[in-house]
């Protein structure tokens, strides 16, 4: 410790204003990563910024954890595919996190959110303000229980049509609908297989697909979706600069 920093100290120590006023100063300084305890969803959506990763349960704020890079390759890798499907059919629109879907218990911010055209207006400016048709989540180590227990019975009371847990940990896929009496049932679990969306006519995924590393180019997977021809994913892959990839590659997604 230098001198000049001893007899700042014993000055402090020696002189009581100076010791009240170090600790009004302490007293006030504002801390940059506290948030309140409880607050509105209103107040909440005022809180948090597009770079804020929290949700909002019942008045309070629950922080997460930033994505890992596979966690956030499966996403775009999803999301990739049902964005050009479900944009060029007209189908809704495809969200994806951070992007808040508000149900009445909760805000949440689900990796994967569709929401089918007959409903865009629940759709507003910083939030979804009631279910979507379909929501995705991938679990990652920290949101295991989130996503099995609290998410789940949310989503289910939520009126959440239907609700796609991935898991590549366990690499393990569930894929809940909502029955009759508003309960999710079970429409297909299992780590390998064709899956069809309830609420995306048309659109269907290969299990594995989710397990591969890497992960497989999102356009020959839709394309096998849509049933397109290999000399035709060709001619596209050329046009994007993609001509150059082994034709194999293009071809085992259409076998």
């Amino acid at each position: 410790m230098t001198a000049t920093m001893q007899a700042l100290l014993k000055e402090i120590e020696e002189e009581p204003i100076f010791r009240q006023r170090l600790a009004e100063l302490l007293m006030k300084s504002p801390d940059p990563v506290r948030q309140p305890s409880t607050m509105t969803y209103e107040e909440f959506l005022e809180w948090a910024d597009e770079d804020t990763l929290a949700e909002w349960v019942n008045g309070e704020i629950i922080m997460s954890s930033p994505a890992s890079y596979w966690h956030q390759n499966v996403v775009d890798f999803l999301v990739t595919m049902l964005r050009i499907y479900v944009e060029t059919r007209q189908l809704g629109i495809i969200c994806s996190a951070p992007f808040q879907m508000k149900l009445k218990p909760a805000g949440r911010e689900p990796d994967v959110i569709f929401l089918a055209t007959q409903h865009l207006d629940r759709l507003k400016k910083t939030y979804l303000d009631g279910p979507a048709d379909l929501v995705v989540e991938i679990v990652s180590p920290e949101s295991v229980a989130r996503d099995r227990g609290e998410k789940f019975y949310e989503y289910e009371a939520g009126g959440v049509s239907e609700y796609w847990l991935l898991d590549p940990i366990r690499t393990w896929a569930e894929f809940y609908h909502l029955n009759q009496e508003g309960r999710y049932i079970t429409a297909f679990a299992g780590k390998e297989g064709v899956y069809q969306a309830l609420t995306i006519p048309g659109f269907w995924v290969r299990i594995e697909w989710f397990w591969q590393d890497p992960l497989p180019k999102a356009l020959p997977a839709l394309a096998e979706i849509i049933g397109l021809a290999p000399e035709v994913l060709g001619s596209l892959l050329t046009a994007l600069g993609g001509g150059n990839e082994d034709s194999n590659t293009r071809n085992e997604h259409q076998q």
